[in-house]
């Protein structure tokens, strides 16, 4: 379980709180300027917020009341930025054994090779990135962040630099990556469409502040507030009051002097 309470004042406000289950995909989404990525990274170690509390699998990562706050590299997490960040002179295979600090050196390399070949890479382990596609380069990355054995993966918009064909067989492979894992993943996106393909649960996020959480499904056909509705894309909304039901028990609405009964 990865538990998120993140409070900030500025310079990007945060009233984000949230949880993600083992083996669950949960998407933050929302417009640019939200909050998304930065609390994926006070998640990483990366930013410090004012308040809150973040915990991956029952070990404390930041407490602002406790004075918890474990440096980045003192976190067992895995991020998949959304440039990717490989080292542009290392082979795929050296970029995924990097991130092995806790394995023996000896072995990295065949570890690598390995998760390599889960990502679907097998036989590209000497290629560097500038001779890897996109969709290979992406792979890559998501490699890397599973090298560290992570308590939690945290995915910044990583499906953003490749066209929409590479993204749908992108779509397709974390599918069917996901049944292998068993760790929380948290997917920062603004595709709605992608966050609903891929995502258990939503979480909608405005200026740093969580307006709803849910399923998919639930989140885009009953959204909780008229913010949320325009954030996911509901273009057609109308001030009505809600009137008695009718002698058949169905809801009734004035609008603009009409009666309409759902």
């Amino acid at each position: 379980m990865l538990e998120v309470d993140l409070r900030a004042d500025g310079p990007i406000p945060l009233a984000a709180r949230f949880s993600v289950a083992a083996g669950e995909l949960v998407a933050l989404v929302g417009p640019s300027g939200s909050g998304k990525s930065t609390i994926l990274r006070a998640i990483a170690g990366l930013a410090r917020p004012s308040g809150g509390r973040v915990a991956a699998q029952g070990e404390v990562w930041f407490d602002a009341d406790r004075g918890v706050f474990l440096p980045a590299h003192r976190r067992a997490v895995g991020m998949v930025f959304q440039s990717y960040a490989l080292f542009p002179h290392m082979s795929a295979r050296d970029n995924v054994a990097a991130a092995m600090g806790h394995v023996p050196r000896a072995a990295r390399p065949a570890q690598a090779q390995a998760l390599l070949a889960m990502v679907n890479l097998a036989g590209l382990e000497d290629r560097r990135p500038a001779q890897l596609s996109g969709g290979q380069q992406q792979r890559v990355a998501v490699a890397r962040a599973l090298a560290r054995a992570p308590r939690a993966l945290l995915m910044d918009e990583p499906f953003s630099a490749v066209d929409r064909a590479t993204r749908e067989r992108l779509y397709r492979e974390i599918a069917e990556l996901r049944a292998r894992l068993t760790m929380p993943v948290a997917l920062v996106t603004h595709d709605m469409d992608e966050a609903a393909r891929l995502a258990d649960r939503l979480v909608v996020l405005r200026e740093g502040r969580t307006l709803q959480e849910g399923a998919p499904q639930a989140v885009l056909t009953r959204p909780a507030s008229p913010e949320v509705a325009r954030l996911i894309g509901v273009r057609n909304l109308f001030e009505a009051t809600a009137l008695a039901p009718d002698a058949e028990g169905f809801a009734r609405l004035d609008w603009a002097g009409l009666t309409l009964e759902t």
